[in-house]
């Protein structure tokens, strides 16, 4: 049977990148606990719009804990007090009627808040095409059968698939330092796109990304050329130019 919580939450609210946030008080009533954390969140912003009021902004896209967009801070910790759990996979059952939760984005300078709990992870994806995080296809549909994975390649491949790409590994790492650029004079979207691809491509690539790298070049079929060495020059570079 369905039990009914009323909770309160503290949600970090900020309207754009240069301006102040502030934690907003909110109460959540009647929240069901088969509900995820996200659809707890979609019922508190129903409850905004009603009224008149901007609803709480964030990432989502699957909803099936594969894509890692609605990464967040709940309590202080990464998705929340689930191991290995998304945040769109964080069901309320595992609170308590009369809980106050605390709800942050990801808090590193490489992922500026775009808007209240929503951050702009543009470097991340950067990274990924930087090493080609994926398997090509091209050309494919004439191949015939593609090389068999060993249950070795698989043991060793199945833990780094793991990785969803959320980027909490990358908001505690400290040395995926802070690339900030300000826009010149004068200078067009497109060259100020291009100067912020090419500060990112200098940067340290981070765990999530040397993962996404091991895992194409350990898999037989996707396997890339070239693509470690690469990640091994980025990491030999940052400790040369620290």
């Amino acid at each position: 049977m369905a039990r009914l919580m009323n909770l309160v939450l503290n949600v970090w609210r900020q309207k754009n990148k240069s301006a102040a946030g502030a934690f907003v008080r909110y109460e959540a009533k009647g929240i069901n606990d088969h509900m995820s954390f996200l659809e707890m969140l979609d019922v508190v912003n129903e409850g905004l719009s009603a009224r008149g009021e901007e609803p709480i902004a964030f990432d989502h896209d699957c909803r099936e804990g594969i894509c890692g967009a609605c990464g967040m801070v709940i309590n202080g910790v990464p998705h929340g007090p689930a191991k290995s759990t998304t945040t769109c996979q964080l069901h309320m059952r595992l609170f308590n009627d009369g809980d106050e939760i605390t709800i942050e984005p990801w808090r590193a300078a490489a992922f500026p808040v775009v808007r209240d709990l929503f951050v702009d992870r543009t470097r991340l994806f950067n990274g990924l095409k930087k090493i080609k995080g994926w398997v090509p296809v091209d050309g494919y549909h004439n191949a015939g059968p593609g090389p068999r994975q060993s249950q070795e390649q698989q043991q060793t491949i199945y833990p780094i698939t793991e990785c969803i790409s959320c980027a909490c590994c990358l908001e505690a790492c400290p040395q995926y330092s802070k690339i900030e650029l300000a826009r010149r004079e004068g200078e067009t979207d497109e060259q100020f796109e291009a100067r912020k691809r090419a500060a990112h491509e200098r940067g340290f690539v981070g765990a999530a990304i040397i993962a996404q790298t091991m895992r194409f070049n350990y898999d037989p079929t996707g396997k890339l050329k070239r693509t470690i060495p690469a990640v091994i020059d980025v990491i030999h570079e940052r400790r040369q130019n620290p």
